[in-house]
């Protein structure tokens, strides 16, 4: 019982860290549009 819980608490774990990362790297893409519509503005 003990084994399946840590288990299931690692793969959450992992879940979300992954989730996160896709996160970040969304918000990332999307300063970096916001940067190039600024040059092309200029």
């Amino acid at each position: 019982m003990t084994r399946k819980l840590a288990l299931a608490l690692c793969l959450a774990a992992a879940t979300l860290t992954v989730s996160a990362c896709n996160t970040v790297k969304g918000v990332g893409r999307d300063i970096q549009s916001v940067g190039e519509a600024g040059d092309r503005a200029l």
